[in-house]
């Protein structure tokens, strides 16, 4: 089971659960009070107080050790990590964004890597975002490749997957309801404005689309306001997890600038 958490998204669905491993991803999810299901380690190669620590604050019922041999096969690096765990998933419930003042979330249009997914929610995370709501057919959040490039962020700030379109208005229509205005803005190469002549200091959702096609259509009706990223040189656009890094440390550079 532990095996399938770890190779089909299909199992994580069913189990509500995901596989991690790895010293930022397990000390963020305890720090954060997830709940950690299985705690999976070979006494053998237990020789960190980091990895003694967690073990002894994990509930007996909660332990699973294992032979070294198994301890190996679960682990999908060259060197596998002291700890390894089952991890539940939490609800894809905008509830758990807060609406305050300051309010910056990004939302990932049908984001298609795992890794670059991963590397976006740890942006987010470093860049002041407080979520990362991610719509449409998208990679898994729980993907063991998003859970290692996230580096821990993924259990730092809510990260939600919202299906139907009339969920998100719900939620936005609250937060503008709550905060006054909330503006929804998004990245396009043929903007004529760019994205550092913006006002971006006040409540803001930043959307970026799928690398190939862009945002959908219905956002387009959604956005406020359309901003570029100028580039130059041969390329003609830019990574997403890039571009969103890119527009997440303009929106935190203008808002300490004001402060």
């Amino acid at each position: 089971m532990i095996r399938a958490l770890a190779t089909s998204r299909k199992n994580r669905r069913k189990n509500n659960a995901f596989f991690v491993e790895g010293v930022h991803a397990i000390t963020a999810a305890y720090r954060n009070q997830w709940d950690v299901q299985t705690l999976l380690y070979c006494p053998d190669t237990i020789h960190t107080e980091w990895a003694k620590n967690i073990i002894a604050r994990t509930p007996l019922d909660t332990r699973l050790e294992v032979s070294a041999y198994i301890h190996t096969q679960l682990s999908d690096r060259e060197t596998p990590s002291e700890l390894m765990a089952v991890i539940a998933q939490r609800a894809d419930d905008l509830e758990r964004i807060p609406i305050t003042p300051d309010l910056l979330t990004l939302l990932l249009d049908r984001p298609r890597s795992p890794g670059n997914l991963g590397s976006t929610i740890r942006s987010a995370d470093a860049l002041g975002a407080r979520a990362v709501i991610i719509t449409g057919h998208a990679a898994d959040v729980y993907d063991p490749k998003t859970v290692r490039a996230s580096m821990g962020s993924l259990f730092e700030i809510p990260v939600v997957r919202v299906q139907a379109h009339h969920t998100l208005e719900a939620w936005l229509e609250q937060a503008r309801a709550t905060l006054g205005h909330v503006r929804v803005v998004a990245t396009s190469a043929h903007a004529p404005q760019y994205l550092y002549d913006y006002d971006l200091t006040g409540p803001t959702v930043v959307i970026i689309g799928n690398e190939q096609l862009g945002i959908s259509e219905y956002y387009h009706d959604l956005c406020d306001a359309f901003v570029s990223i100028p580039i130059s040189g041969s390329a003609t656009s830019l990574n997403a997890s890039v571009a969103a890094s890119i527009f997440l440390y303009e929106i935190s550079r203008q808002r300490k600038g004001k402060a």
